[in-house]
């Protein structure tokens, strides 16, 4: 009798969960981006991820700018927390805050507290738990489409922009990371005044390695 053996998951290394972490925030980046106008609609073309269509910018200066990784930072867990802000270009006024946290199922033991700068590199990171077990990448890949998706509908409450914007990217870092001076600047957190803010929680995903947790930030007023 014929007998096959059944298919092994293998472990998710940190360098393999440093992927897919990077790739998210590009995607999730993207998919704001688009779905707030913060680009024109024609910038973006439609490819295919996480067995759904994903829309991405055409623009090359945008393009490379959210896919320059921070190597080191993915390696010994700098990052604890991106913020994609989105800002009206004439008033400065933070209008939205697009926040991720980024969490290790073992935090490093010289973890101190963090302080926010200006991102010019789209990534996050952390070191691998060896003993933790596998997760299935396909798991893993159903939990950042399920993100995706929220993103998409929160068309549905989040306020209409008919001002331009732009945007910032926002990252916290603990006190010991190494900030390329020609690459970061200490920058405001931007931050929506309380009473004038309301939160809505996004869906989280995890690897063997990072746990992603994701909410909205946004102005409201009455």
């Amino acid at each position: 009798m014929a007998t096959s053996q059944a298919p092994t998951r293998q472990a998710i290394t940190l360098k393999g969960s440093t992927n897919l972490v990077t790739e998210f925030f590009k995607y999730a980046a993207n998919t704001i981006l688009f779905q707030r106008g913060v680009y024109p609609s024609d910038d973006f073309h439609m490819v295919k991820k996480y067995g759904q269509t994903v829309l991405v910018t055409q623009d090359l200066a945008l393009e490379n700018y959210l896919d320059r990784p921070t190597v080191e930072w993915l390696l010994t867990g700098s990052v604890t927390q991106l913020v994609l802000a989105i800002i009206s270009k004439d008033t400065r006024l933070p209008l939205e805050r697009w926040v991720f946290d980024v969490n290790l199922v073992e935090p490093p033991a010289n973890a101190t507290e963090p302080y926010v700068v200006l991102l010019f590199l789209l990534v996050v990171a952390h070191r691998a738990l060896s003993d933790h077990p596998s997760k299935p990448e396909s798991e893993i890949q159903a939990e950042i489409r399920y993100i995706l998706k929220q993103i998409v509908s929160t068309v549905t409450f989040l306020p209409i922009i008919d001002d331009p914007t732009v945007f910032n990217i926002l990252a916290y870092t603990h006190d010991s990371a190494d900030v390329p001076a020609d690459e970061w600047v200490d920058t405001d957190p931007l931050a929506i005044e309380a009473s004038k803010s309301q939160q809505v929680k996004l869906r989280s995903f995890s690897t063997d390695v990072h746990r992603i947790e994701a909410m909205v930030a946004y102005r409201y007023e009455e």
